[in-house]
């Protein structure tokens, strides 16, 4: 990466005895989205205030754009901030509440009303100025938030789960907005979410955090198909987890052998108690050739109904007591007949089993 337009270095929060935060180190180009992905009580909306002035970080050292922030209050750091409950003026009309920071400012009114119209065109909100935050529908009110973030042209614009009070068509249609906002105007964006389909459709990179700490930085592709740490195996999307042993170069899981990707097993001894962690789409019910490796047999225990596919529970006898959950489409099912209590050969895909100690 060049060098980086935001740099956190050292980041550390204590409240008391709790430690909130430990050890953040991050950097972000400029123009890039990121998004603070993780559970309640991660540190997410923590490190977020931080970057923000809103709070003050125990220890650890924040440039922006190559000046050093740490210390600097709210008003004398260059970024725009929208939350999740809009915060708009409600006694001021909506042309008010987008110029209110220029109007801090001191920029001339006739500029500055320019500066408003502009931006009620740019969130797709043209003509109402004169209207007062109350006529507006929530997701209207966050599009004026986020015009009114965008006022001043910061370098860095600050998203704090902006879309959850919003029901989930509109939710859907204002992440794609914002995302594509963002790349036209190519402001530098940081988003704190729990929403991890809302982190995969609009982040170039995601900040996976737990427990204070960064379990993983990486594109969502990269999150999702190679999770660094068993938390973010477990957390982000649906998993499979089996428990394993090592023999030789398989892995048992009952009474079957399964094969993984070579190297999946390096610096794993002999013996030991593993855990192989797969996405349901690795679990392939066709097409399977005869002599695969990783081949088994299953019973269907429970279709679930999910739209264009179903989530398909089944379990094996050589597996023992294991279940396992696989995606089969719509097209599948009515064409293999299959039915709970149907049976099936499924196969794992050896290059997509993660291997945990």
């Amino acid at each position: 990466m060049s060098t980086p337009f935001l740099e956190l270095s050292g980041i550390r929060k204590a409240f008391g005895s709790f430690v909130a935060l430990e050890q953040i180190d991050l950097h972000i180009a400029q123009g890039e989205f990121v998004c603070f992905l993780g559970p309640s009580g991660c540190g997410k909306t923590t490190l977020l205030r931080i970057i923000a002035g809103l709070e003050e970080q125990t220890a650890g050292r924040i440039t922006l754009a190559g000046r050093d922030i740490s210390r600097l209050p709210p008003a004398e750091r260059d970024y725009g901030i929208v939350f999740q409950s809009y915060a708009l003026f409600p006694n001021l009309s909506i042309a008010d509440n987008v110029a209110y920071g220029l109007v801090n400012r001191k920029v001339p009114k006739a500029k500055a009303k320019a500066r408003v119209t502009e931006l009620l065109a740019l969130v797709g909100l043209p003509g109402c100025e004169a209207k007062f935050p109350a006529q507006l529908s929530g997701g209207q009110q966050q599009r004026i938030a986020l015009a009114r973030a965008l006022a001043t042209s910061p370098g860095l614009l600050l998203l704090d789960e902006p879309l959850s009070a919003l029901d989930a068509i509109v939710r859907v249609k204002l992440r794609q907005e914002i995302r594509s906002l963002q790349r036209k105007l190519g402001v530098t964006t940081i988003m704190v979410t729990h929403d991890q389909e809302e982190a995969f459709a609009v982040a170039d990179r995601i900040v996976v955090m737990n427990q204070g700490v960064i379990e993983q930085v990486g594109s969502a592709f990269d999150v999702y198909r190679d999770p660094a740490t068993l938390f973010v195996a477990d957390f982000v999307g649906r998993i499979n987890a089996l428990p394993a042993v090592r023999e030789g170069d398989a892995l048992r899981v009952g009474e079957q052998l399964f094969h993984c990707a070579p190297g999946s097993l390096n610096g794993h001894a002999q013996g030991r108690e593993l855990r192989i962690y797969l996405r349901p789409e690795d679990v392939l019910a066709r097409p399977i050739s005869e002599g695969d490796d990783n081949v088994f047999e299953a019973q269907i225990d429970k279709i679930e109904f999910m739209g264009p596919y179903c989530l398909v529970r089944v379990t094996s006898a050589p597996l023992g007591s294991h279940k396992l959950t696989v995606y089969l489409s719509l097209n599948y099912l009515a064409e293999a007949q299959l039915e709970v209590g149907s049976r099936l050969p499924l196969k794992l895909l050896p290059e997509r089993m993660r291997v945990f100690g």
